[in-house]
């Protein structure tokens, strides 16, 4: 749906406020797609976004590189370029070993973190997160280095093999989607239990993303996962972060982008808490 056809949000957003996760797609001529195509990859220039964000009252962005581009993130840097340094960040994928050189240069351009990212929808292969502690490891530390964040999307039974790992990062992190943890099975579920305590105990280190609720979530206006949102307000409300996750890629005609948003004054109706979320938590995250 395009901006304004799903009619007003329910509440205001309070000035400053952050999308702190979405996309853009440019022209599949300018900007190929990688080999990890795990969707049809849609157009969604930044135009497009942006009218979407006059809409929800949203002034800040951070751009998250699209798996459908690999390492590649052109497109994303251009359009972050656009919108200028002083209103948005980005996060990357890059190699672990990349050079000195350009995480300077992806620095300066307002890069502030590199991606973890798997397959929302890979079936469980326990030990799986065994292969990803080289790159993890190497990115903690250079992320630590420079004041950059590690940013997990992981499925939800990969989101709980890797807490081990999680708990001893020194760079800051965030988990998209809640973890991805099933909603059907509630805040009660063996690893969402774990996952709270250690949002609860994160030292500021680890964030999480309300972000993707269509991807834990299948009951009707994703009723079932309020239970969960709540219960990690309640944890710790200074280090939620709230995203669209525009443009929804396989999941387009299936949601809006307001009625996402309208979710948040669900799960959160205090007035000062949506502040939190989507002002005050992204602005010391990404250092707006």
């Amino acid at each position: 749906m395009r901006a304004g056809e799903e009619g007003a949000p329910a509440f205001k957003a309070p000035p400053l406020s952050c999308d702190s996760h979405f996309h853009v797609f440019g022209p599949a001529e300018r900007y190929p797609y990688g080999t990890d195509i795990r969707y049809q990859p849609p157009l969604a220039p930044l135009g497009e976004y942006l009218k979407l964000a006059r809409h929800l009252g949203c002034e800040r962005f951070v751009f998250v590189q699209p798996s459908a581009y690999g390492r590649d993130n052109a497109c994303m840097l251009n359009a972050m370029r656009e919108v200028g340094a002083e209103k948005c960040r980005g996060i990357v994928d890059i190699d672990e070993n990349a050079p000195d050189a350009e995480i300077d240069r992806l620095n300066r351009a307002g890069v502030r973190g590199v991606r973890v990212n798997v397959n929302p929808i890979k079936t469980p292969e326990p030990g799986f997160s065994k292969t990803m502690l080289a790159r993890i490891e190497r990115l903690n530390a250079r992320c630590a280095e420079i004041g950059w964040m590690l940013d997990f999307l992981t499925p939800g039974w990969l989101t709980r093999e890797l807490m081990p790992v999680m708990r001893k990062l020194k760079s800051r992190f965030s988990v998209a989607h809640m973890g991805m943890f099933l909603a059907k099975d509630g805040p009660q579920q063996p690893g969402f239990r774990e996952f709270l305590a250690m949002v609860r105990s994160g030292e500021r280190h680890c964030w999480v993303k309300f972000t993707g609720v269509y991807r834990m979530s299948v009951a009707p206006g994703f009723t079932d996962a309020g239970a969960m949102a709540r219960a990690i307000i309640e944890a710790a409300p200074d280090r939620i972060i709230w995203g669209s996750d525009y443009p929804h890629l396989s999941f387009a005609d299936k949601v809006g982008s307001v009625e996402l948003f309208n979710l948040l004054g669900k799960w959160a109706p205090d007035a000062a808490t949506r502040t939190k979320i989507l002002v005050e938590n992204p602005r010391e995250l990404f250092g707006f």
